[in-house]
């Protein structure tokens, strides 16, 4: 006859387990944390500026040789707030603003295409400002349906 331990007197030793809570703990080397985003927030901002900028320089010649830069911040808040651009137009020069623009800016969808339309919008602004203009008369035949 063989005798058994009662199961509850009986010591099991401690099970070495390969995983955590959530089975995560304990991984091969083998697995790497996720790769860098390839395209960046500031890049997508660079590109937005540059598009709007070309089709800014196509359609009106006293552009053509304004320089069109992202810049991180303004320097200083002025008597309306933060700005979003500084127009040089002694230097040719309009300096857009990515952190006011990408966090002030209130857009109704969170989503990249009404991004992208702010950060273009805020181009035609600053170069409406530069030009002495209305930001509509920069492109109406752009905005004509």
């Amino acid at each position: 006859m063989i005798r058994r331990r009662p199961r509850h007197t009986a010591a099991r030793p401690a099970r070495v387990s390969r995983h955590g809570a959530h089975g995560r703990e304990g991984r091969s080397p083998v697995v790497r944390p996720p790769l860098p985003p390839l395209e960046t927030r500031a890049d997508r901002f660079e590109l937005a500026i540059g598009s709007a900028a070309e089709f800014l320089r196509s359609a009106w010649p006293e552009l053509r040789d304004v320089r069109f830069e992202a810049g991180t911040m303004p320097p200083a808040a002025d008597d309306d707030g933060i700005p979003r651009w500084s127009v040089f137009s002694d230097e040719r020069r309009i300096v857009l603003y990515r952190l006011p623009i990408e966090r002030l800016s209130h857009l109704h969808r969170q989503d990249d295409l009404h991004r992208r339309m702010m950060v273009e919008s805020c181009v035609f602004r600053a170069a409406a400002e530069y030009l002495d203009r209305d930001p509509w008369d920069l492109g109406p035949e752009r905005f004509r349906f």
